[in-house]
């Protein structure tokens, strides 16, 4: 979790290689410093610099690699924060390895703590959709299996479409049973990822 996968990186810089990351009017009234801090604040890569580089070369200004790096330290400062870290975390963000060595610890611990509270929410909330997806299939099915019984057992249903209407009775009552089962099984884990987060939540290690 300390550093973006490949593909997202390759990701990323997919996208951000098809969008300018500062304007005209920003690039010529730009400062290197400024814009250095702003970047480390919000937690860019180094390489950030080589994409303002490509924006402004059109407009025929130069970047102040010096001015702009040292904003960036600056600006790594505060978001390698403990509490930023957390924050990220249980956000579900992530870290891309910017943090200077004499902080990076720390950072990276809040973040965990943080991030382990984020995947247990979501497993929450994963949990409770799955249900909720089942309780909606099981409504289908019991209505699906209501319909077939009648038929099976209707004196007006041909004799072909009754014998295929009892086949699907069965099928569905089976249908009917397993999603049942795996209904009372969420319930029940549902129950427990809750139990799980709200634990974490109050007994959280300090950050």
């Amino acid at each position: 979790m300390r550093h973006l996968s490949a593909p997202l990186l390759l990701l990323i810089a997919l996208v951000t290689s098809g969008c300018s990351t500062m304007s005209k009017d920003e690039c010529l009234a730009v400062n290197w410093r400024t814009v250095g801090y702003e970047d480390g604040v919000a937690g860019y890569s180094g390489d950030r610099i080589a994409q303002h580089r490509k924006a402004c070369a059109k407009y025929g200004v130069q970047t102040d690699l010096d001015a702009y790096q040292s904003g960036r330290a600056q600006g790594l400062r505060e978001y390698c924060k403990p509490a930023n870290g957390y924050s990220i975390g249980s956000r579900g963000g992530y870290y891309g390895g910017v943090c200077p060595a004499d902080m990076e610890d720390n950072f990276v611990n809040a973040f965990e703590v943080g991030h382990q509270l984020y995947t247990l929410g979501s497993r929450v909330s994963e949990a409770k959709s799955e249900l909720a997806a089942k309780r909606r299939e099981l409504q289908k099915v019991e209505h699906g299996l209501a319909e077939s019984a009648t038929a099976a057992m209707s004196k007006d249903t041909p004799k072909d479409d009754r014998a295929d209407a009892v086949i699907d009775t069965a099928q569905l009552a089976e249908r009917a049973g397993r999603l049942k089962e795996e209904i009372r099984q969420l319930e029940r884990d549902t129950v427990q990822f809750e139990r799980d987060y709200e634990e974490y939540r109050e007994h959280q290690p300090p950050i």
